[in-house]
């Protein structure tokens, strides 16, 4: 069923470097493999609290190491500065924390490929356990899976550094221009320097790496199921999501609701073709909550410059277990494909998975 889609068959980069990871996972005293039982949500939770510590200890030393750089160039006597001087100082202050964290999103894909793997394994593991008639080894579409989420994450990484460091470029500006104005000297200007960047690099970091971790092992665990459901012939899945107190509207409300083996095979595709996270972000976008001029909560989506509303929440099932809600104005399930609705994760620390619609 899968024979029109463009494979990636040579993992031998991401199985190489299995060795690499090992000495990694094993000097960091973080067991990875075992903490990838994620077909239960209680699985799910742990290897995403493994994997996420893992990705704080690979950035802490880079992150540490861009607000030294960034401090190092900022603390100077402002006041004896032209704006054009402060703005290029600035600049050079980006410039040198950049340099620091430029090489994280490299580093880390030894080991999300390794993971990814793992996720695979599982996933598939699993498969066969519940009877789907599927072979023990990873087909075509496990193994763009693999390399898929691992580059994708990656860049997801690099974009986010730039953004950050745009963010305290901004911020630095504002607290010179602040401090100027207020009188202050250059040792308390040094200090809210900083605390704004330490705040930007290294605290930002806490909870990032969680939704990282969250999202690449979501996407991993759906993608080798929609693997399994393609090699042993079911045409249909059905989201499912974990109706606790915790699950969002988006998830309520997308649970049972079911896709299209082949749609998900065709997002693969899209998603492949593309080195821009932009752009990938585009073609399956998480779900957005907007609250409309009446008071109503909407779930929103925007793909390829158009916005779709998947559903107005009537009523919110939120804090209950195994209550979904009510909507209104909803998408019926075969408008969720083209809206960019395919498999999870819907949106950040998503647990929602997928079960074959037989």
């Amino acid at each position: 069923m899968c024979g029109t889609s463009p494979i990636v068959d040579d993992l031998s980069l991401i199985r190489n470097a299995r060795s690499a990871a090992d000495e990694i996972l094993a000097g960091l005293g973080v067991p990875i493999q075992k903490a990838f039982e994620v077909t239960t949500p209680r699985g799910f939770d742990a290897a995403v609290s493994r994997l996420a510590a893992l990705l704080r200890r690979l950035s802490r030393a880079p992150e540490t190491e861009a607000v030294r750089q960034a401090v190092a160039v900022l603390d100077v006597d402002w006041r004896a500065m032209t704006a054009a001087q402060r703005s290029q100082l600035v600049r050079q202050a980006l410039a040198s924390a950049g340099r620091a964290v430029s090489t994280v999103h490299e580093q880390i894909r030894a080991p999300l490929g390794r993971a990814a793997s793992d996720v695979v394994a599982a996933t598939r593991s699993d498969g066969r356990r519940r009877g789907l008639a599927i072979a023990a080894d990873f087909n075509a579409v496990d193994r763009r899976a693999v390399a898929h989420v691992t580059r994708a994450n990656s860049l997801f990484v690099r974009d986010e550094y730039g953004r950050r460091l745009d963010s305290f470029g901004l911020e630095a500006k504002r607290i010179v221009a602040r401090g100027l104005e207020d009188g202050l000297g250059r040792d308390e200007i040094a200090g809210d320097l900083a605390r704004a960047a330490n705040a930007a690099m290294v605290q930002r970091s806490a909870s990032y790496w969680d939704v990282i971790a969250a999202s690449f092992v979501g996407e991993a665990r759906s993608l080798s199921q929609i693997s399994s459901y393609a090699e042993a012939g079911i045409e249909r899945y059905v989201l499912s999501a974990v109706l606790d107190e915790h699950t969002t509207d988006t998830c309520r409300f997308l649970d049972g609701k079911v896709i299209q083996t082949a749609d998900a095979v065709r997002m693969l595709d899209r998603m492949e073709s593309s080195d821009e996270p932009t752009a990938i972000k585009q073609i399956r976008p998480w779900v957005r909550e907007r609250v409309g001029e009446d008071g109503k909560r909407a779930l929103l989506v925007d793909r390829d410059g158009e916005r779709s509303v998947l559903a107005v929440v009537e009523r919110s099932g939120v804090g209950a277990r195994d209550d979904r809600g009510a909507y209104s104005r909803a998408l019926s399930g075969r408008d969720l494909a083209p809206a960019g609705i395919g498999f999870p994760p819907f949106h950040g620390l998503c647990r929602t998975t997928t079960l074959p619609d037989v």
